[in-house]
């Protein structure tokens, strides 16, 4: 009878241990982009993305189906983002606040929020300061990430992966992102790195989005697909800060030979050529249909792949015998495909139009 109780005692130890929950991962501590020290749980189920291009950086790490709510600026506005093309059932997702530019270092719907019970909330372009009030109303952790400087490319992006990447625990999807990159970028200056200067043009390029979109004026000192290809970008002899808008004049006096066009602003492009179409006929690269177009690569931050993709164009078009063997449309397919991880380079184009064709605004006007 003893020996029996024993047996009996030991099952239920041994089936005990086995329908036990397993314990969860300890957190992890982690120094966020704002500087703040943060204990996040270790891979959690159960996050949110806010802020501009906070859920691309989550997408990029293939981590999109932890997310459990979005901005509303995600789902009805998914133009100009390969990531919402490539993950269309983020648009089914409750709505946790706006978004959007507007929506900038501002906090979400806070009972929005809680109902969707996030484990940890990635947010970027938000100060320290009220990202830690926001972590103490919630009870929940809170992660700064961000792009570093508006409308370009800088590295602290790839920081940002690394960051995210620890707490998902997808360090190894963050090393291989970084990796291409710069493997990508390397490609780029290799093509151009034997052109003398005097062989590299001056170019202009016009209706850049900046917190908006904007016409023919706007432009970007260093607009990062024709840094990458070694391009000389006549907006650095007016400025050398983030974002410029260039007279009308300068732009005439300058008479650039090749003008590219912000795909995020050609509307508006197209507006002021109906205006005052002399003036636009007066600029060489008009004249010569010598003008193209470019895709939308900061559209709520800067959207790495179509940067990429953009860079290659210009390449195409300034050094044609240097990306010869380029096809912009599969080159444009294999980064999406790699960042987001589907082929969105068509969807894309049914919203822009193809990757460096030619801009034609109207017929010259009569004499």
């Amino acid at each position: 009878m003893k020996k029996a109780v024993l047996v009996l005692a030991s099952l239920m130890m041994i089936l005990a241990f086995t329908t036990a929950s397993p314990a969860a991962p300890a957190p992890v501590s982690v120094t966020d982009m704002g500087g703040r020290q943060v204990e996040a749980p270790y891979k959690p189920q159960r996050i949110l993305c806010l802020g501009p291009g906070c859920l691309r950086l989550i997408s990029y790490l293939g981590a999109v189906d932890q997310v459990v709510g979005v901005e509303e600026f995600e789902r009805q506005r998914p133009a100009g983002r390969p990531y919402r093309f490539a993950n269309p059932g983020l648009a089914k997702l409750p709505v946790v606040g706006p978004g959007g530019p507007a929506a900038i270092n501002k906090e979400p719907d806070l009972e929005a929020v809680l109902r969707v019970k996030p484990e940890l909330i990635f947010i970027t372009y938000m100060e320290p300061a009220r990202a830690e009030g926001l972590q103490q109303k919630l009870g929940i952790p809170v992660v700064l990430l961000s792009y570093g400087r508006f409308a370009t490319f800088d590295p602290v992006v790839c920081d940002s992966l690394d960051l995210a990447g620890k707490i998902l625990g997808r360090e190894s999807r963050a090393d291989r992102i970084r990796a291409y990159i710069d493997q990508t970028r390397e490609d780029l200056r290799r093509r151009t790195a034997d052109l003398p200067e005097g062989k590299k043009p001056w170019v202009y390029v016009g209706g850049v989005g900046y917190k908006g979109a904007h016409g023919l004026a706007s432009s970007e000192p260093h607009y990062i697909p024709l840094e990458w290809v070694g391009a000389r970008n006549l907006a650095q002899k007016v400025s050398q800060r983030e974002h410029v808008f260039i007279d009308k004049e300068q732009i005439l006096a300058w008479n650039p030979a090749i003008i590219f066009l912000d795909a995020v602003g050609l509307q508006l492009v197209a507006g002021e050529y109906q205006k005052d179409p002399r003036f636009f006929q007066g600029l060489q690269a008009f004249q010569q249909e010598r003008v193209y177009l470019l895709l939308p690569f900061n559209y709520y931050m800067t959207n790495i792949g179509t940067a990429l993709a953009d860079a290659y164009a210009v390449g195409k078009i300034l050094y044609p015998e240097k990306f010869a063997d380029v096809d912009l449309a599969q080159r444009a397919d294999e980064i999406y495909t790699f960042l987001v991880g589907k082929p969105v380079y068509e969807q894309m184009v049914k919203n822009f139009g193809k990757l460096g064709q030619v801009v034609r605004l109207g017929a010259k006007p009569a004499d």
